[in-house]
């Protein structure tokens, strides 16, 4: 693959990378600079390198490896399948892939044994077929890729905020207003480096997340909250809602600082709808993963509900905040 950089000069080559080839995460591309798989004006160069109008990147992406992770018969609860992608409902508890710490029994483990090793290996050998991810401890609607050409498109789809990805959140609290959107930088603590935290102008990166009340508990001090996604940072709803001072219940992480009266006894988080253009047929796909049983006690009319999956996101605002 060969690309000439048009623009002006000054970005930093692994940067400019992550943003022309979107299915590529940036630490795989720094892998690949390092191991000389993507050379600038045919040599070999370092991550930070500097990029200038003409210069030309030729990026080589080497055969997969042989997988060592090993396939798992983990069930799964499939909402779709096909040639080319696999959604399915992820179970709280069950992390997405193989890492320090986690190195079996995940969703990639799972997926191997289902579709029989037939994965995407763009997301190299410890992430095949892996587009996006959730966080360990949040249930819901996730797509893997069996093609790398269907890895390609969905990738492109999450990262030009082409797909729809709402959330249910049962939270410590209730809004300060009905809905809003906060949009803020998130990025690495600067001393819980394990955590994210919303940063100042100019650090970490952009993260906007739209919000609606849908239902509150006054007898529990908790509401249940719909969350839309228009970026995907690492815990961007926790962080949010957090910093919206309305705490995800459950969440030990960025939970209450107080006690509640609900211990849920999970992360009360859960991908509930996710929708995407298929990769080979262009066709408007939309998948609703069951509401758990936790959530029961929070959930607002079955009306309300029906009438959320009818309409396009943009217009949720308008079906969800109360006319003054």
């Amino acid at each position: 693959m060969q690309i000439t950089v048009q623009e002006p000069a000054g970005d930093r080559l692994d940067v400019f990378l992550t943003r022309e080839l979107p299915e590529l995460s940036r630490s795989r591309i720094q892998a690949l600079l390092k191991s000389g798989h993507i050379l600038l004006n045919d040599a070999t160069t370092r991550p930070r390198a500097r990029v200038a109008p003409g210069d030309r990147i030729s990026v080589c992406l080497p055969p997969p490896e042989p997988c060592e992770i090993l396939p798992r018969d983990i069930p799964l609860n499939v909402l779709h399948e096909d040639d080319h992608l696999i959604v399915i409902d992820k179970p709280g508890g069950l992390v997405v892939h193989p890492a320090a710490g986690n190195p079996d029994g995940t969703l990639v483990n799972a997926l191997l044994h289902h579709c029989r090793g037939r994965l995407s290996g763009i997301g190299g050998v410890q992430r095949p077929g892996i587009v996006h991810r959730l966080d360990k401890d949040t249930s819901g609607c996730l797509v893997a890729a069996k093609s790398d050409l269907a890895h390609q498109s969905l990738a492109n789809q999450f990262a030009r905020r082409q797909t729809t990805k709402l959330y249910l959140a049962a939270a410590s609290g209730v809004p300060p207003k009905p809905s809003g959107t906060i949009f803020t930088n998130i990025g690495r603590h600067p001393v819980h480096r394990q955590k994210m935290t919303v940063l100042n102008p100019g650090a970490g990166r952009p993260a906007i997340t739209d919000y609606y009340l849908l239902s509150r508990r006054d007898d529990l001090g908790a509401s249940l909250i719909l969350c839309h996604l228009h970026t995907g940072r690492t815990h961007q709803i926790r962080v949010h809602l957090r910093h919206l001072g309305c705490p995800v219940l459950g969440d030990l992480v960025y939970g209450p600082r107080s006690s509640t009266p609900i211990s849920p006894g999970r992360l009360m988080l859960h991908a509930w709808r996710l929708a995407f253009t298929h990769p080979l047929s262009g066709a408007p796909l939309s998948f609703e993963a069951p509401i758990p049983d936790a959530f029961t006690s929070f959930l607002p009319p079955p009306s309300l509900l029906a009438s959320i999956r009818q309409t396009h996101p943009d217009g949720l605002s308008s079906l969800l905040t109360p006319p003054s």
